[in-house]
């Protein structure tokens, strides 16, 4: 009886050590130290912007091309006046397609 005991509780600490090793080597990872406990969600925002602070980094706007309709990040978008296009070749065909329709019929 007192083997089956042993045996019982040398699982449980078993158990316990492993699960405390696993937490401490996430931590790790995810740039907090062992004891401070880490946030929830502050590994993944760590990770996302490089991990520079423990803030989550806000998603940028998108805006859409009055070209061709695809969403592009505001960063990389190519704004002409009040209109955004997701590239500078869609920049110039939209600006000769407005032109053209603009000249009068000879």
């Amino acid at each position: 009886m007192r083997q089956i005991l042993l045996l019982v509780l040398l699982f449980v600490v078993g158990q316990w050590f492993v699960k405390a090793l696993r937490r401490a080597q996430t931590q790790t990872r995810a740039g907090t130290q062992p004891g401070q406990g880490a946030q929830p969600g502050q590994g993944a925002a760590r990770s996302a912007n490089g991990g520079a602070s423990g803030k989550a980094a806000l998603p940028e706007p998108m805006v859409r091309c009055a070209e061709c309709g695809v969403h592009a990040p505001r960063s990389e978008s190519v704004n002409v006046g009040a209109r955004s296009f997701c590239s500078s070749g869609h920049a110039r065909a939209y600006d000769a397609r407005t032109t053209a329709q603009d000249r009068p019929a000879r």
